[in-house]
């Protein structure tokens, strides 16, 4: 059973559907009391940092959530602005993150790039593996995932990059601490590749 937590800023439908499709059990809740008996917790999120983090640090999601990643290590994946939450600070916001990885988030500035890009990046475009775990097993020869976003996770230590994107500058586009993983993209978008993650993750 995977439990996706319903803090009211993510596609949620969409997540749960493609699970279903792969024939992998999951729960949309925002029940605190079935979060903290997850064995499996799916981040989702869209929209803004700081309303993301507002909505965590009201009562006790934002406890619950730490003991469930940092205590217990239950496998947690936080998925977009699900993914940029477990860095420690956004130029979205002011709020800190959760911080369960060594990284920020950054926001793609075009004008700094030698190539002419779009901001937001959004539609599909190539990832880059760079180190083997249990997320990225049985992955294609090239393997393309969907995005939506402006912003961008850049880790502090190379430890915890797990896969590059091209869009400007190569940044974080998958990232790992342990049982911890986030993804920029979007998993329930991207056909047979997020159905291969999804199939993954339930598999950890």
């Amino acid at each position: 059973m995977i439990t996706i937590v319903d803090y009211g800023m993510g596609n949620l439908g969409s997540i749960n559907n493609l699970f279903k499709k792969i024939g992998v059990q999951a729960e949309i809740t925002s029940d605190l009391e079935k979060i903290n008996k997850a064995k499996k917790i799916l981040l989702p999120g869209v929209g803004a940092f700081d309303a993301a983090m507002s909505i965590i640090n009201t009562g006790e999601l934002k406890s619950i959530l730490n003991d469930k990643a940092l205590k217990e290590k239950i496998p947690v994946l936080g998925i977009c602005l699900g993914m940029q939450l477990l860095t420690k600070r956004s130029d979205e916001g002011e709020l800190d993150g959760l911080g369960w990885i060594d990284a920020e988030t950054l926001k793609f500035n075009a004008a700094d790039y030698s190539e002419k890009i779009r901001v937001p990046h959004m539609g599909w475009n190539l990832v880059k593996i760079e180190q083997e775990t249990a997320l990225t097993k049985n992955f294609f020869p090239e393997n393309r995932f969907y995005f939506v976003h402006s912003y961008y996770v850049k880790c502090k230590h190379a430890k915890n990059v797990l896969m590059t994107t091209h869009h400007g500058i190569d940044f974080n586009s998958a990232i790992v601490n342990d049982n911890i993983f986030g993804a920029q993209f979007h998993p329930e978008k991207s056909h047979k590749f997020g159905m291969q993650l999804f199939k993954n993750f339930s598999q950890l």
